[in-house]
């Protein structure tokens, strides 16, 4: 065994002196200190398997520093049970397939750190809600991306053969319009988030209707009034109750709710000028 590194002094006064021993407790091997104060400490986490009449099944999971939800489940799948399912990638709020539901809310997972959320060392783990489950923490996000299809939220360029690219004022109203909503990454957060999606499975649903509304006010978008045809029907944007639901749980801090808005104002315009 190496020895410990430096001279350990303890306090005269007895509680901090017992609290130092602890805290620097045990070498390792490798010549590393091991904190015993943090490493005797755990967490109790359930977590949500198998699908829609599945179960909750209780770990235990050491507490560390700057641990993340992400890095719990991580520990559960490869320290505990190999069979548990759920998805993530980047790992640094990037790509948001992590997103799961973390003590009732839904949340990124890689950016949500356990002594943000723990209550009293207890956290409870499910899927995203709103969607199908696959298994355990995974979902189906199909139905999600469909709604962007029949949102018909995808760029459509002009038939003109441009040389160079196109020219955007940045200070233009569409610009500032589109700007302000395009971060969207497709976590599908607001969609978990949306009550009115729980109430109507036929919703088109907060992000799908966001990316539309960039497009409205996209000047290279060919179609718009095609955009917001799309969006202006029973479970598009005028079906939104504006709860705020999806804007208060944006990670991003984006505002769907105001882009919903603008596409009722611009359809109902549309409308009365014989455009939809």
């Amino acid at each position: 065994m190496l020895p410990c590194f430096g001279e350990l002094r303890f306090a005269k006064n007895d509680s901090i002196a017992e609290d130092t021993r602890r805290f620097y407790k045990g070498c390792v091997d490798e010549g590393v200190i091991v904190k015993a104060a943090e490493t005797n400490k755990t967490l109790k986490v359930d977590v949500w398997r198998g699908g829609d009449d599945g179960y909750y099944q209780s770990f235990t999971v050491p507490h560390e520093k700057s641990q993340t939800i992400l890095d719990v489940v991580t520990y559960v799948q490869r320290k505990l049970d190999p069979t548990l399912s759920y998805r993530f990638s980047c790992r640094v709020g990037m790509c948001g397939s992590c997103a799961m539901t973390v003590n009732g809310r839904p949340r990124w997972t890689c950016r949500t750190h356990v002594d943000s959320v723990a209550e009293e060392g207890y956290i409870k783990i499910d899927p995203l809600r709103n969607f199908p489950r696959v298994k355990d923490l995974a979902v189906d996000m199909t139905v999600f991306f469909d709604k962007w299809r029949d949102a018909n939220a995808r760029f459509v360029p002009t038939e003109a053969d441009l040389d160079g690219f196109a020219q955007v004022d940045p200070n233009s109203r569409e610009r500032k319009e589109a700007s302000a909503a395009i971060e969207c990454i497709g976590c599908g957060i607001c969609y978990a988030a949306c009550d009115l999606v729980s109430w109507n499975p036929d919703y088109l649903g907060p992000a799908a209707l966001n990316r539309a509304w960039t497009l409205v006010n996209d000047v290279r978008d060919a179609d718009p009034n095609g955009h917001l045809k799309a969006v202006a029907g029973d479970a598009g944007c005028h079906a939104c109750h504006s709860q705020q639901g999806c804007t208060s749980h944006c990670p991003k801090s984006l505002s769907p709710t105001a882009s919903i808005a603008g596409l009722k104002r611009k359809s109902f315009a549309a409308l009365l000028k014989g455009e939809l």
